[in-house]
C-alpha cells in the first residue's frame, strides 16, 4: 500500500477517515473511484458496520435452546415457540430522519422494520414503538411528536399491522434529537423460514418491489453523524414510504417464499442495493455481477452511486434458483410489482457493478461487511464528570413535601406518566388481527397466535433518566422491567432485541455510557435467560448546541403466554378486593419523576435495584398467576407506588384505600421508584390461601389496603378524587397537542 497517497477531500466529505482510505487502497490494490468511495463510505459507516460498537456487542449473550438464528445473522431475530412456530422480531431506530422530516422519517422506520420481519418468511402481527422528545411545552417538540405519531399511524394503519403498545418519554435532552425506535414481531412456521444469503453460481439476482429513486441516498452516512444546523440540507437523505405498496410486497414476498424457489432474500434498508448485495454475498462466500442499468428507476440518468446507495422504500433483493425465474416473475406480476433480473451469482467473491457492460465499481464483498474487511475500533472511554455528582445525592437533602395532594396532581398530569391516549388513538390496535390483540390493560401487549392457544407477549422498556444516572445499573433495570412487565401479563420472557441510542462514540464520556449499558444488559439478560437476538446501534444522537441525548438502550422483549388462562391484567376488579405489595420498599427517591420534576433535583443515582431480588420476585408472580391466587398485577415503575395504584384503579373507575409504612419516609414510600416491586389484588375469599402460600417464599409481601368505590385514599386522607385523577391523567397530552 502506498502510504504517500494523498487523502482526497471527497473521501473526507463522504465520512471516511484517512486511515480508512488507505485501508481501501490496500484492499483494492489501487485508488478507488468515486462510486467505490461511496460504497465504502456507506458500508463502513457506523450505521452499517458497527465499527465502534461490535467489540462490546460481541460480549452479549446470544444463545438459548429456542434461538433459531444467531444475532445479526439474518434480517431479524428468530425464536422457537414450539408446535412448529417461531417468532421473528426486531427493533430499529429512525432517529436522524425523524429529526429532519418527522412524518416520513417515522413512517419509513415502520416500513423498514416490518420488511425485516416478512423477509424472514414471517407475517407481521404486531408493532410497538419507543419514542423520546424534548419538553412537551416546546413548540419544536409539539411539531415533532405530531409528525412522528401521524407518520407511524398512517403507515401502520394503511399497511394493516396493529400497533399494540409502546412508550413515550419527554426530556429536554431530546429537544434537537428525538428518538424514534420501531419494533415489529411476526409469526412463521419453522419449516418456512427464509434466509438472507446468496448461493449457487449462475443463480439469477432479482430486484422486486418499487422503482429506485434518489430519496434516501447516503441515508446510512447521514445516520452516522451529529445533527447540526445544516442537517436540513440533508433532506434528500430522508426516504419516502408507500404503505400500500408495502402491503402488496408483503403478500407477494410470502407467496414467493412458499414456492421454495428462493435461495435468499433481503430487505433493502440502509445503503440500499450495495448493502443487500454485499451482505448476502459475504454470507454465502460468493460474488455477484450486477447490471445497474437494469434496475427500474423513477428518474432518468441516475448515476451509479445513486442507484447503489438509494434507500427508496419497499424494495427487496432476491436470489432465485436458476430455472425458476418465471415462477417468481408471475407472482410479482400478479401483485403488480416490479420483478427484474439485475444480475447473477458468481463464485468470485467480488461484487462487480456494470452500466451498459462497462464496470463502474468492483469490490470484494467480504471487505464491506461486519466481520470481514470493515474496520473495528476499540474506542477510549472515561467516566464523565457528572457521574460523581450524581452519586453524591442523599435523600436527606430533600425536605418532605408539605402538600401530598399537589404531588399527586403533579405526577398524574406529568407527560412522562399521564396517559398516552392522544398518541395511541391515532394507531389502529386491531387492524389486520381479526381480534387477535386482547386490547386489555396489562403491563405488556398480548397478541394471540392464530390456530393455537398461545400468545406472544411483547414490550419495549427503558428509563433514559436511570441510564444517565448509572448506565450499567440503568440498563440492567431496563431489562428487568421488560421481564417484569411480561411476567405481570402472564408471560414467560424468552429473548430481547435492542436499540442502543447514544451520542457520538468518539466522545470518551459517551462511549463510557455505552460500555456501561452493555455490561448491565449482559448481566441482566444472563440472569433472566433472555439472549440478544440482534437489534440496532444508533450513535451520533447529539447536537453542537444540546450535546448528547440521555443514553437510551431500548429493550424490546419477547415473551410467551402458553395458555389463555394465564393472562393477567393490571386493573383492580371489584370493591373489597385486597391490595398487596410484593417486594421491598426502600427509603429511596433517586432518579424518580417526583425528585426530577416535582422537587427539581436532576442529579441523583439510580433507584435501588438488586438483580437477585428481581429474579425471585418474578418467579413468585409467575406461580401466583398460574395458581389463580391473584386478580391483578401491575409493576411499580414511573411515579412509584401511588401511580401504580392509580393506574390500576382508574380503568374500572374504582378507588383505593391504603396505609403507608412508618419505617419509610412517606414521599419515598409513595413516589419513590425502587425496583422489584409489584402491586397485586386478591379476592377477599382468597386471602388466607394467598398469605399461606406466600410464607417462606423469600419475597416480602405487605398488605396495603383494599379497593374501594371511589377516591384515592392514603392514611385516611383522600389525595385526589377518582374523577379528577382520571381527567388529569387522560387529558394532559391533548392540552398541548390539540391546538
Amino acid at each position: 500500500m502506498d502510504q504517500k497517497v494523498d487523502f482526497p477531500e471527497t473521501a473526507r466529505k463522504l465520512g471516511l477517515i484517512e486511515e480508512e482510505y488507505h485501508q481501501i487502497i490496500g484492499i483494492l490494490g489501487r485508488k478507488p473511484n468515486f462510486t467505490e468511495l461511496c460504497i465504502y463510505s456507506a458500508m463502513w459507516s457506523e450505521h452499517c458496520s458497527y465499527k465502534n460498537s461490535i467489540v462490546w456487542l460481541k460480549k452479549l449473550p446470544k444463545d438459548s435452546p429456542r434461538m433459531l438464528a444467531a444475532a445479526g445473522e439474518e434480517n431479524a431475530g428468530l425464536v422457537d415457540i414450539g408446535d412448529g412456530y417461531a417468532v421473528s422480531f426486531k427493533i430499529e431506530s429512525h432517529n436522524h430522519p425523524s429529526a429532519i422530516e418527522p412524518y416520513q422519517g417515522a413512517a419509513t422506520g415502520v416500513g423498514g422494520i416490518n420488511r425485516d420481519i416478512f423477509t424472514m418468511g414471517a407475517r407481521p402481527i404486531a408493532q410497538l414503538n419507543s419514542l423520546r422528545f424534548g419538553e412537551l411545552s416546546n413548540p419544536r417538540t409539539q411539531y415533532l411528536i405530531k409528525g412522528v405519531v401521524k407518520g407511524i399511524g398512517d403507515y401502520g394503519n394503511a399497511f394493516g399491522i396493529p400497533t399494540v403498545g409502546g412508550e413515550v418519554f419527554f426530556d429536554e435532552s431530546f429537544t434537537i434529537n428525538p428518538l424514534v425506535n420501531a419494533f415489529s414481531a411476526g409469526i412463521v412456521r419453522t419449516d418456512s423460514v427464509a434466509r438472507a444469503i446468496a448461493q449457487g453460481k449462475g443463480n439469477p439476482v432479482f430486484i422486486v418491489g418499487s422503482a429506485t429513486g434518489k430519496d434516501g441516498i447516503h441515508g446510512a452516512s447521514f445516520a452516522s453523524k451529529d445533527i447540526t444546523e445544516d442537517s436540513a440540507k440533508d433532506l434528500p437523505a430522508v426516504q419516502v414510504g408507500d404503505p400500500f405498496q408495502e402491503k402488496l410486497l408483503l403478500e407477494a414476498t410470502l407467496e414467493a417464499i412458499q414456492t421454495g424457489a428462493i435461495v435468499g432474500i433481503q430487505d433493502m434498508g440502509a445503503a440500499g442495493i450495495i448493502c443487500s448485495t454485499a451482505e448476502m454475498s459475504a454470507k454465502g462466500e460468493v460474488g455477484m455481477d450486477i447490471n445497474l442499468d437494469a434496475v427500474p428507476t423513477r428518474q432518468e440518468g441516475m448515476l451509479p452511486f445513486e442507484i447503489l446507495l438509494s434507500e427508496s422504500q419497499e424494495r427487496m433483493l432476491l436470489v432465485v434458483k436458476k430455472g425458476k425465474e418465471q415462477q417468481i416473475e408471475r407472482i410479482f406480476e400478479k401483485w403488480d410489482l416490479n420483478c427484474v433480473q439485475i444480475g447473477e451469482v458468481t463464485d468470485t467473491g467480488v461484487l462487480r457493478f456494470m452500466i451498459l457492460g462497462d464496470t463502474v465499481a468492483k469490490v470484494p464483498a467480504e471487505s464491506l461487511v461486519l466481520g470481514g474487511g470493515a474496520p473495528v475500533y476499540h474506542r477510549a472511554y472515561e467516566e464523565p464528570a457528572y457521574f460523581k455528582e450524581y452519586q453524591q445525592f442523599h435523600i436527606e437533602q430533600v425536605k418532605l413535601p408539605k402538600n401530598y395532594k399537589k404531588v399527586a396532581e403533579h405526577l398524574l398530569s406529568h407527560p412522562n406518566i399521564a396517559s398516552k391516549r392522544w398518541v395511541y388513538e391515532q394507531y389502529d390496535s386491531m387492524v389486520g388481527t381479526a381480534n387477535q390483540s386482547t386490547n386489555e390493560p396489562s403491563d405488556a401487549a398480548v397478541v394471540a397466535i392464530k390456530g393455537t392457544n398461545k400468545s406472544i407477549v411483547i414490550t419495549v422498556d427503558c428509563n433514559s433518566r436511570y441510564v444517565q444516572a448509572h448506565p450499567e445499573e440503568g440498563c440492567a433495570i431496563a431489562v428487568a422491567e421488560a421481564a417484569r412487565n411480561i411476567v405481570c401479563a402472564g408471560g414467560e420472557p424468552l429473548a430481547i432485541t435492542n436499540c442502543l441510542n447514544f451520542g457520538n462514540p468518539y466522545n470518551p464520556e459517551v462511549y463510557w455510557q455505552f460500555v456501561g449499558a452493555i455490561k448491565g444488559m449482559k448481566k441482566a439478560c444472563e440472569k433472566f435467560g433472555t439472549p440478544v437476538t440482534g437489534g440496532n446501534v444508533s450513535f451520533y444522537n447529539q447536537s453542537s448546541d444540546e450535546g448528547p441525548v440521555f443514553p437510551t438502550p431500548t429493550i424490546g422483549m419477547l415473551g410467551l403466554l402458553e395458555e389463555p388462562t394465564h393472562k393477567m391484567t393490571l386493573d383492580f376488579k371489584q370493591v373489597g378486593d385486597l391490595i398487596y405489595l410484593l417486594g421491598e420498599s426502600k427509603n429511596c427517591i433517586a432518579s424518580s419523576q417526583y425528585l426530577y420534576s416535582c422537587v427539581g433535583t436532576k442529579a441523583s443515582g439510580t433507584p435501588r435495584f438488586n438483580l437477585e431480588d428481581e429474579f425471585e420476585l418474578q418467579k413468585v408472580i409467575k406461580k401466583l398467576i398460574r395458581k389463580g391466587l391473584i386478580r391483578s398485577a401491575h409493576d411499580v415503575s414511573d411515579g412509584g407506588l401511588f401511580i401504580t395504584l392509580a393506574e390500576s384503579a382508574m380503568i374500572r373507575d374504582l378507588g383505593f384505600s391504603i396505609k403507608t409504612d412508618g419505617k419509610f419516609r412517606k414521599d419515598a414510600y409513595l413516589f419513590g421508584e425502587s425496583q422489584s416491586r409489584i402491586v397485586i389484588s386478591v379476592a377477599k375469599e382468597q386471602k388466607e390461601k394467598f398469605e399461606k402460600w406466600m410464607r417462606g417464599r423469600g419475597v416480602n409481601y405487605t398488605r396495603l389496603g383494599r379497593v374501594i368505590k371511589t377516591g384515592y385514599r392514603v392514611d385516611g386522607e383522600v389525595l385526589i378524587s377518582s374523577k379528577k385523577a382520571k381527567a388529569l391523567y387522560n387529558n394532559t397530552l391533548g392540552k398541548y397537542l390539540e391546538k
